[in-house]
């Protein structure tokens, strides 16, 4: 039942991203931006924590999950350092995740051979 409903909550957002490169002119970096931002969104507004709980990996593998943590680390950081933290808590929050695609985008890049579209 788990693997049911994480897969339910990652596909829904999947197919509301698709639908609005599909429906609409905007393109996937706008979509990317969208959804980061309304990850935030929701998360200040306590609305993406029940979603978070019940979807589980499939609300926070996405961007909106992305966005989920960012918005979890500035009030934390909020929370613990004051104001300071509006500016230090979603780098300290997400700064694994972005280390690990940037290391494991340069392997890729040193163990296979890319290309650039023509």
């Amino acid at each position: 039942m788990e693997y049911f409903r994480v897969f339910l909550v990652g596909g829904i957002i999947c197919v509301i991203g698709q639908l609005l490169m599909d429906c609409t002119k905007l393109t996937p970096a706008h979509v990317l931006v969208t959804f980061v931002s309304c990850g935030v969104i929701l998360t200040a507004l306590g609305i993406y924590e029940p979603i978070v709980k019940f979807g589980e990996s499939g609300a926070t593998v996405p961007l909106l999950g992305f966005g989920y943590t960012l918005g979890n680390g500035v009030m934390e950081a909020v929370d613990k350092k004051g104001l300071i933290g509006v500016f230090t808590g979603g780098a300290q929050a997400t700064a694994g995740g972005v280390a690990a695609a940037v290391v494991f985008g340069y392997l890729m890049a040193v163990i296979f051979n890319p290309k650039t579209k023509k």
